[in-house]
C-alpha cells in the first residue's frame, strides 16, 4: 500500500482546541486497483509540532440479516431480485391479461394491479372494486402469478383475502394505523410504502404496527419523498433504501414509477435500486399508456418493459446479485 501525506507545520494555538486543518488529510491508495481509496483519519501533535499518523481503519458495522419474505413462491430479501409489474389500476379483463402476459413473458415474478385506487381528486377514476374479483382470479389462475395489490380500507381485507397474496399499503395510508393492525392480524405479507411525506423514522416505525400485532411478513417500499424540487413527479430517496437495509431487518424494494412520474427516467432509476442493495421493485406497465384511466404518463410499454428487464439482468449479474428463476411449478411447452 502506498501512502501519500501532507503534513501541517504550523503550531496549534495555545489556548484553543485544535482542529486538523482542511490541508492535513492523508490517503491511501491500495495496489489492488483505483478503486480501492479510504480517508483515514489522523491525529497529530508530538513535540510541539503536528505529525501524521495512520489509525486503524473502523469496520463498517455488521448490517442486520435481512428477513426473507415469500409472496408467490418468491423470497424477496433472499439472494434473488424480485420483480413486480403491472397496471395501476385494473381497467378490464383484456387489458389485465395482456399486461400481464406481457410482464410474465419479459421476466416479472409477480403482478400488481389496483383494485381500489386512492386518488387525490374524487372525480378521478378510482378502481373497478368488486367489479374486478373475477378478472383477477382468472388472470392469475391462468397465468399461475400471484397479485399485489392496495387495500385502503379494514373491510376490504376480507373481501380480497382470497385473490391478493401480498397486501399493498398505499403511500397515504402509511398512517392509517387501525388498518396497519388490521394487517397485523393477517397471515399474508404487507408490503408498506413510505409516506410521501414521511421521515425514514416514522416509516420504520409504521411497520412497527404491523409486526407487534405478529405479522412479521412486511416489506418495505420506498416511492419517492415530496420535495421542493418539481421537474419530476417525487423524489427517490435512495438515501433510504441503504439506511432501511443497515437499520432494519426488513426486505426493502423501490417503486421507480412513482418515484419519478417519467416514463423515460423509470428504468434509469430501476438500475439505481439495484445498485444501491434493493431487493427489488414494483414498476407499473401498460400496453397503451396513452389510454390508462390512471398514471399513464408513468407507466412503462410493454416493450420498454422487456428492455429494461433485459439491461436489469446484467446489472444484477454485474453485481451479483441475480434475478429469481421462472417459478419452480411452471413447465414450459
Amino acid at each position: 500500500m502506498r501512502i501519500h501525506w501532507l503534513p501541517c507545520r504550523k503550531r496549534a494555538p495555545a489556548c484553543k482546541k485544535f482542529v486538523m486543518p482542511s490541508s492535513v488529510m492523508l490517503f491511501c491508495r491500495s495496489t489492488k486497483g483505483p478503486s480501492f481509496f479510504n480517508l483515514i483519519v489522523v491525529k497529530m501533535l508530538k513535540q510541539g509540532r503536528e505529525e501524521v499518523r495512520i489509525m486503524e481503519t473502523q469496520t463498517m458495522q455488521t448490517s442486520p440479516s435481512t428477513q426473507i419474505v415469500n409472496v408467490g413462491g418468491f423470497d424477496i430479501g433472499g439472494p434473488n431480485f424480485t420483480v413486480i409489474a403491472g397496471p395501476c389500476s385494473i381497467e378490464s379483463q383484456a387489458q389485465f391479461m395482456e399486461t400481464a402476459s406481457g410482464v410474465k413473458a419479459a421476466g416479472a415474478h409477480l403482478l400488481r394491479g389496483g383494485i381500489w385506487k386512492m386518488r387525490t381528486s374524487p372525480t378521478a377514476f378510482q378502481g373497478l372494486g368488486a367489479n374486478s374479483f373475477d378478472m383477477v382470479r382468472t388472470v392469475c389462475k391462468e397465468l399461475n402469478m400471484s397479485l399485489v395489490s392496495e387495500v385502503t380500507d379494514v373491510r376490504q381485507i376480507e373481501e380480497v383475502y382470497d385473490i391478493v397474496e401480498c397486501f399493498q399499503v398505499g403511500s397515504r395510508s402509511m398512517q392509517n394505523y387501525e388498518l396497519l393492525k388490521e394487517l397485523g392480524r393477517q397471515k399474508k405479507p404487507v408490503l408498506l410504502k413510505r409516506g410521501l411525506a414521511a421521515y425514514i423514522d416514522e416509516w420504520i416505525k409504521a411497520s412497527e404496527y404491523v409486526t407487534k400485532m405478529g405479522n412479521q411478513n412486511v416489506i418495505l417500499c420506498e416511492r419517492g419523498i415530496r420535495t421542493f424540487e418539481t421537474a419530476t413527479r417525487n423524489t427517490l430517496d435512495l438515501n433510504a433504501v441503504a439506511y432501511a437495509k443497515k437499520n432494519t431487518h426488513l426486505p426493502v424494494i423501490v417503486d421507480p414509477s412513482h418515484a419519478v412520474g417519467i416514463r423515460a427516467l423509470v428504468p434509469d432509476l430501476a438500475y439505481a435500486a439495484a445498485a444501491v442493495g434493493a431487493d427489488g421493485i414494483i414498476v407499473e406497465v401498460h400496453p397503451r399508456p396513452a389510454e390508462a384511466l390512471s398514471d399513464g404518463m408513468q407507466a412503462l410499454t410493454l416493450n420498454d418493459f422487456s428492455v429494461m428487464m433485459k439491461k436489469l439482468d446484467r446489472i444484477l449479474t454485474a453485481i451479483d446479485r441475480p434475478l429469481h428463476k421462472a417459478h419452480k411449478a411452471e413447465v414450459y411447452v
